[in-house]
């Protein structure tokens, strides 16, 4: 077998025909591909209990144990496994370092992929083996969304090129047109050191989608224009992508008329902020300025000399309970339902496994966003396999990420926007700006009617560092 390597990854992610690579692969004598090993919500496959022999709680505990485990199982061959850029993060830093640990990147348009997500969703059928059993659905693009798919694929593509090009090693690419060349696959095997080759590919796996992409799309002529606003770049040669975008670009938020721009750090007083912009304009908040690319956010700035940015910085314990309440205890329209179920699984989450009812006490709330915050600590040191989501990443590293593009003027605490906000307004030429307003919370209890001792020096521990950086104090 290979001299070069003892293990390989493939870095793939959603709809980009993995499934159909990992079983070509696994035809070829010698080379076994063990699935998603490192997927947060499963090992291997969906409906698996262990690789090898190692279970999922014993990987959650010790990941790096299951590399082990994957690079000593075969003797006369080598093992693998598919890793997308959700998968977790404590052994990405290992793979990419090893040298004997082959690298296969497997590319997709990112438009294809998407839809084919879309797709996927609405029918609930991930793999096809059988066309007469195939679900039809059309995709209803989301642009925001479809930018958010898109800055994950790119940010987690230039990070690949990185440290393969400082550690001085080099990938295997297959784009997913590729797939369908035994050639190519032959090849992959050869570089992989396998002595078989095949004559034909894998026909158990069917592609669910062939029509063309303007067939599959609902509201086609709306992607086509949310499309044209972006800048140019190549999708299909990964890793060179253009433009490089900075990844809250798409969430800033500019007045209607007045020069101001709004960067939010998730999870904060968002809807009070715009709609006190909203406001100043006498405007309705669909007619702020949103959905911006680095393109436009450029063109925005030169049109409005003198123009000002501001973020807003909320106490870390408050934000924390809003993430908890509105992400994480809910199964309402944008929580987080994966994470929720992984939470609830495997880090014992206190929570309902509906939405929370009549029995669920001020009690069980204390106990359970205790425990959330618990998570949050573990989580930030980067000791599960959850992914670190923006909406609860500390505010001090979300605002370093800002500066790749640009730095907001001020920084604002929430308890003082009714002081500096006006006066930022009154920079830029209002003379009578009014107090932005609160928005009404809807988590089931108030922070302060579970606040102790107890929950602030949970939330000190998860969040240290944004108490030192901004000088937070308790929150009561």
């Amino acid at each position: 077998m290979s001299d070069r390597f003892d293990s390989f990854v493939v870095f793939a992610e959603m709809r980009t025909g993995s499934n159909f690579l990992e079983a070509n692969i696994n035809a070829f004598d010698g080379l076994t591909c063990h699935g998603e090993a490192f997927n947060p919500h499963f090992i291997g496959y969906p409906n698996s209990t262990d690789i090898l022999g190692l279970t999922q709680p014993e990987r959650d505990y010790d990941p790096e144990a299951l590399l082990r485990r994957i690079r000593e199982a075969t003797a006369d061959g080598i093992g693998g496994f598919r890793y997308f850029h959700d998968h977790d993060p404590r052994v990405l830093g290992t793979i990419l370092k090893d040298d004997r640990c082959a690298k296969i990147i497997l590319t997709r348009n990112p438009v294809d992929s998407y839809v084919s997500w879309k797709i996927a969703q609405a029918t609930g059928q991930w793999k096809l083996t059988n066309v007469s059993k195939r679900k039809d659905a059309k995709a209803e693009f989301d642009g925001p969304e479809f930018e958010a798919h898109l800055e994950a694929l790119q940010s987690f593509q230039v990070l690949l090129m990185n440290a393969l090009q400082t550690s001085g090693q080099t990938a295997f690419y297959v784009a997913y047109e590729d797939l369908q060349d035994v050639a190519v696959m032959n090849g992959l095997a050869r570089w992989l050191g396998a002595r078989s080759q095949l004559d034909s590919l894998n026909s158990a796996l069917k592609r669910q989608n062939p029509e063309p992409i303007s067939e599959k799309v609902a509201n086609f002529s709306q992607m086509e224009a949310a499309l044209a606003r972006l800048d140019r770049f190549n999708l299909t040669r990964t890793p060179n992508f253009e433009p490089r975008r900075g990844p809250v670009v798409p969430t800033y938020v500019g007045g209607a008329r007045t020069p101001l721009l709004y960067m939010p750090v998730r999870s904060g007083p968002e809807d009070a902020v715009t709609r006190w912009l909203a406001t100043l304009d006498g405007v309705g908040q669909w007619a702020l300025v949103r959905d911006f690319s680095q393109k436009s956010l450029r063109q925005w700035k030169r049109e409005r000399p003198g123009h000002r940015s501001f973020t807003v910085v909320r106490h870390p314990l408050a934000r924390a309970h809003d993430v908890f309440c509105n992400r994480i205890l809910t199964l309402k329209k944008g929580s987080f339902r994966g994470i929720r179920k992984t939470l609830r699984r495997a880090h014992n989450l206190p929570i309902p496994e509906g939405e929370p009812g009549a029995e669920y006490t001020l009690e069980h709330h204390r106990e359970a966003f205790t425990a959330f915050l618990l998570f949050l600590k573990a989580n930030l040191a980067g000791q599960t396999a959850v992914r670190i989501d923006g909406h609860w990443a500390s505010q001090a590293q979300v605002i370093q990420g800002m500066s790749e593009l640009t730095l907001p003027d001020m920084i604002v605490r929430e308890d003082e926007m009714a002081s500096y906000l006006p006066a930022l307004a009154m920079q830029v030429g209002h003379e009578g700006p009014p107090d932005p307003e609160p928005v009404p919370s809807s988590a089931p209890y108030g922070l302060a009617q579970i606040y102790d001792d107890q929950i602030e020096t949970a939330a000190r521990e998860a969040y240290q560092r944004d108490y030192i950086m901004f000088g937070f104090d308790d929150w009561a």
